[in-house]
Parts: C-alpha cells; structure tokens; sequence
C-alpha cells in the first residue's frame, strides 16, 4: 500500500526478492495539469502496471466491497509505505498483520511531513523506521530503523531520496524477519515524542524576524517543494535556495531588503542577513538571483 516515488524502491526491492505481491493498493487517479484536463496516476500504481501487478484504487477504505476484494487477495503481511490511515478491518486482516515505514526515527516527527519538519528544525540526522499498525497514527510498535546525518546543506529532496532507497532496504529486512519468525517489537518511548503536521501554504511563508540559520533551515527543509515564500514588491517569491552572509545584523530591522540590482540579494534577520541564490518571483520562471537583477529592479525597501 502506497502512492508517491517514495514507496517505489519498496515494492521494487519486494519483487526483486522474489515475493509473491498479491495486490498493490494505491490512491485513485486525479486530474490535473493545465486546465486540469490530464489525468494522472499516482508513481506506484505506474510502477506497478509495468510489472503487471494487481492494482486496487479504493475511494472509501471502509467500503464494504473494497473490504470483501481485500480479504479475497489471502494476503499473509500488508506492507505501507506514504499511503493513508487505515481503518482497523484492514490493518488487521493479515495473519501476519501490517508493518509500516515511516520516514523518521519514531517516536520523532510523528504525523504527514516528518522529513520537511526533520531539516526545518535544524536535525542533524533522521532515519526510517518500520513498526506495526496499531489503532493511534504512527504509535505502534518498533521494528527497525536505520539512521543518515543530514548535512548543514541538504534540502528535504536530498533527504527523501536517500530514506527512499534506505527504506526500501528495510521494508526487506522487515518482511524478512516476519518470514523467519524473528520479530522483537519495542514499545515508543511516550516521552520523546514530537509532532511533524501537515504542510500548509501559510506554513512555508518565511519569517525572517528569527535568528538567520533558524530562516536558512525553513528553506531548506521546505525545497523543492512546497517552497519557502516571500513578498517582495508585493509579489509573491519562492525562495529555493539561500545561504547565510558573514556579517552580524547591527540595525537593520528584520526583513529589510539589500541588493545592488545586480549581483546580490540579501535580507536582514534577527541576528544576521540571509543571502538569496534561487529565486522564483510571480509570474517568472525559477532562476539564480543574477539573473533574476538582470531583468528586474527591486523597488522594495522591506519584505511585505
């Protein structure tokens, strides 16, 4: 059970080791692109047509026809890997029950973004974690998890795509270990858990009246997508990618604007200026801010 890239290598590797995938269960299609007019299939249910796989694409997880084809498919173990909550008649059905990956190191991050939130707060490692559905979201028990340093420049895309494969090994060794009756689950530790919700639009706007790293981590923690943004000359401005300047802010009041409208581009924080290097301001399409000043003055004084 999945839909993005994400839970692709998953599958993949599942195939590959030659098990018996009796169903793959994915979101439905949806219509979008320009105009809306292009229908659109979710990454794993490609995959999965490639390999011939039997695909079901419910709307209602609870419907009882979906119930009724789910148990037809005598699954022994459920694997998920980014698909939705899933009521308890089909979480439970499997003799062997339901694992599922989570892109963190639970109890870490639990809930829709635990990536995103992992670089934004400055992490300086995250991991997967595979571990048995129970009723409360992300709160069953522990399997394994596998670990990787975030670096003071990746992006949540260099992340994603490292856990991707990272995942995809565990979910191998997760099943293994269901085959060889060798499971050993631990309990989450109550205490160490923090929150990873869902990313919003209002979320990714930028506030640079904080110390500049804490700025420089949002954005980072937010490319390629949903993207930081900005105002500027009343324009909305995704900021791709930034970097943090030598100096000490001493008077600037935050979200001032410094550019020679030509090379450089920086905005005051709390305790310092954050650089900007990739930029896409409304109505344009994404470039470096060089190019950007080539063809554009900024009027604006302050961010807003």
């Amino acid at each position: 059970m999945g839909t993005p890239e994400f839970a692709v290598p998953a599958l993949k590797k599942l195939l590959e080791e030659g098990y018996n995938i009796v169903g793959v269960i994915t979101a439905t299609d949806k219509f979008g692109g320009r105009g809306g007019k292009k229908l659109i299939e979710s990454d794993v249910k490609k995959f999965a047509l490639e390999k011939g796989l039997n695909i079901l694409q419910p709307k209602n997880l609870k419907d009882s026809d979906f119930v009724e084809e789910v148990k037809a498919l005598k699954a022994d173990l459920q694997i998920v890997v980014a698909f939705r909550m899933l009521p308890e008649v089909i979480w439970n059905m499997p003799k062997h029950g339901t694992y599922n990956l989570h892109g963190s190191l639970l109890p870490k991050y639990r809930g829709a973004a635990p990536i995103h939130w992992a670089v934004i707060n400055g992490e300086e490692e995250t991991g997967v974690t595979s571990f048995k559905l129970k009723h409360k979201i992300d709160t069953g028990d522990l399997l394994f998890q596998e670990k990787t340093k975030i670096a003071h420049e990746d992006t949540t895309g260099d992340v994603y795509n490292r856990l991707m494969h990272i995942g995809a090994e565990v979910v191998l060794k997760t099943v293994k270990a269901v085959e060889n009756d060798t499971i050993e689950l631990l309990k989450q530790d109550e205490t160490q858990v923090c929150k990873a919700p869902k990313i919003y639009h209002e979320t990714c706007e930028i506030n640079f009246n904080q110390p500049v790293m804490k700025v420089y981590n949002h954005i980072r923690g937010l490319a390629p997508f949903p993207t930081a943004w900005t105002t500027i000359d009343g324009l909305e401005c995704k900021i791709l990618k930034s970097g943090i300047s030598d100096e000490k802010n001493e008077g600037d009041p935050p979200g001032r604007i410094l550019t020679d409208n030509k090379r450089y581009l920086k905005i005051a924080c709390e305790d310092g200026y954050l650089a900007i290097l990739d930029i896409k301001m409304q109505g344009k399409k994404r470039m470096d801010i060089k190019s950007l000043l080539n063809g554009y003055e900024i009027s604006s004084s302050l961010i807003g």
